[in-house]
């Protein structure tokens, strides 16, 4: 995909140390405080966010005095641990609640910069055409990271396949459905996975990004998707605090939110990636 640096899974780990080592040595990339020279590299996930980003690199950034650097990651992990050791100088692939459990249980301090686009979660199947075909004892496989199980769950539960308990918000797992008429199963899988579940479960939760990149239409093929209105799951540019007022993440932030920007989320991805400004 155009010029961009793809990284594996597998070697996520040795590709933010190189990364670390590099920007340490060469003064690039995630700059301390008092040196923002140097290109702005940008951890991602393939998919929409690297091809947003790139599209802003190869239309927009030359013009803006921006040199933008995208690195892909196929995880949910290594791109804040890379935010806050500095192996990068901003991310973008998450949300609030995401990032909010995942500074709380990791001791990061990695702090939004601008909401981009929402990617609706959705219910997906090769099993059936419709969510209410689910035949009782139904295993769905959910994300077993806890922020986006809850979503997960939530969205179930608000095309009343399930009941989950008053208040339980973004802490929500299995154990407080309270109304379960289909008695449906859950499999916790990683997210990245979820797509891949479709042959061996009857449904699957599969998040926006992970559903495109596996060639699944959100707007099309979902069985029941979640709603834009008031969603509090919009995806943003991050940084480690301290560097939002970083010269290079400004003018990123400005682009992203751009008209231009808008335009092409909303001509590629024909409604299965909403923009959020």
């Amino acid at each position: 995909m155009r010029n961009t640096a793809k990284i594996t899974t597998a070697v996520l780990a040795a590709g933010a140390l190189s990364l670390g080592l590099s920007a340490c040595g060469s003064g690039k990339g995630s700059s301390s405080a008092s040196d923002y020279s140097g290109p702005l590299i940008v951890a991602a996930s393939p998919t929409p966010h690297a091809e947003i980003l790139d599209y802003v690199k190869d239309h927009l950034a030359k013009k803006a005095g921006l040199d933008l650097q995208v690195k892909e990651f196929t995880d949910y992990i290594t791109p804040n641990t890379a935010t806050e050791d500095g192996s990068v100088g901003a991310n973008y692939f998450q949300n609030k609640p995401y990032l909010d459990d995942f500074n709380k249980k990791r001791g990061t301090d990695i702090v939004p910069v601008v909401t981009v686009h929402l990617e609706p979660l959705g219910l997906y199947s090769h099993k059936v055409k419709k969510a209410d075909a689910l035949k009782s004892g139904a295993t769905i496989a959910v994300p077993n990271d806890s922020v986006n199980e809850a979503r997960a769950l939530k969205l179930l539960a608000a095309n009343h396949l399930i009941t989950l308990k008053a208040g339980v918000g973004n802490e929500a797992t299995p154990q407080d459905i309270v109304k379960n008429p289909k008695k449906l199963t859950f499999k916790e899988v990683e997210a990245a996975q979820t797509p891949r579940s479709l042959d061996d479960v009857d449904a699957a939760v599969v998040n926006g990004n992970y559903a495109i990149s596996a060639g699944l239409k959100p707007a099309k093929d979902a069985l029941v998707l979640e709603s834009p209105k008031n969603n509090p799951y919009g995806n943003f540019l991050a940084v480690k605090k301290g560097n939002e007022k970083d010269p290079r993440v400004k003018k990123l932030a400005k682009l992203l939110t751009s008209p231009e920007v808008k335009k092409f989320i909303e001509d590629k991805y024909q409604g299965s990636v909403v923009p959020s400004f």
